[in-house]
């Protein structure tokens, strides 16, 4: 399938999800697939919400891109929410302020505490969110489907480039003038918190930067858990 036919597919996807699921949000983490799908809602006047998850540890060129977000983007902001205060003092305080490195389990809560409480906060009372998974990214995602029921969060999850390959992606921002994280120009092909992100080598896995002192089974933070597939709207 062409870039051409995917685009038109994953609009229409967009304007279904507009219709139907009025209350739905994108998941912006404002990697390359997040800003595509920024893009496109704005150019489709899409009436579609946006949030993001500071964690605290982000590097500084995402802080970046969220300000350019938000200038080039006026009518269509991103809310942040922010983990609990008094959760992340108590982790670091008792594992401290990198205590992640030390196993998957402290990983895992870490992310837990930073990404997945504030995300029940901003999918509370939702019907549907939107993501820029892709099936491409890593092994966890290979059977994914791009309208499945999240019931981890109790609502839908629609992932519009799933298809996409990661060309496919930097075809469209390029052509379309898309802001992008500066970090993609110095080999971060995937961006999360600065201690747990690096560049990769030629060759490498798009994800081998995540978590890269985990197997790969185990590189994703509990944001996207296995859903039940569902068909996609028509």
């Amino acid at each position: 399938m062409s870039l051409e036919s995917k685009l038109a597919a994953t609009s229409a996807l967009l304007q279904t999800i507009a219709a139907e699921y009025p209350d739905a949000v994108l998941a912006n983490s404002y990697g390359a697939e997040d800003m595509v799908l920024t893009d496109l809602i704005a150019r489709l006047a899409l009436p579609l919400r946006s949030f993001s998850l500071d964690t605290g540890r982000l590097p500084a060129e995402t802080y970046e891109l969220m300000q350019q977000v938000g200038e080039r983007y006026p009518d269509h902001p991103v809310q942040v929410y922010f983990p609990e205060t008094a959760a992340t003092e108590q982790y670091v305080n008792l594992h401290g302020i990198n205590g992640f490195y030390q196993s998957v389990e402290l990983r895992k809560s870490c992310c837990a505490i930073r990404k997945l409480e504030p995300l029940k906060r901003a999918l509370a009372g939702r019907s549907a969110w939107i993501t820029g998974l892709r099936r491409q990214q890593s092994p966890t995602r290979l059977d994914l489907a791009d309208k499945e029921y999240d019931a981890d969060n109790g609502l839908l999850k629609f992932s519009p480039l799933l298809d996409w390959t990661e060309a496919e992606v930097w075809q469209y921002l390029r052509d379309n003038e898309v802001p992008y994280n500066a970090l993609h120009d110095r080999h971060y092909p995937s961006i999360g918190c600065a201690p747990c992100t690096r560049a990769i080598s030629v060759g490498e896995d798009i994800r081998a930067g995540r978590w890269w002192w985990e197997n790969p089974e185990t590189k994703e933070c509990g944001l996207h858990v296995k859903a039940s597939p569902l068909k996609r709207p028509v």
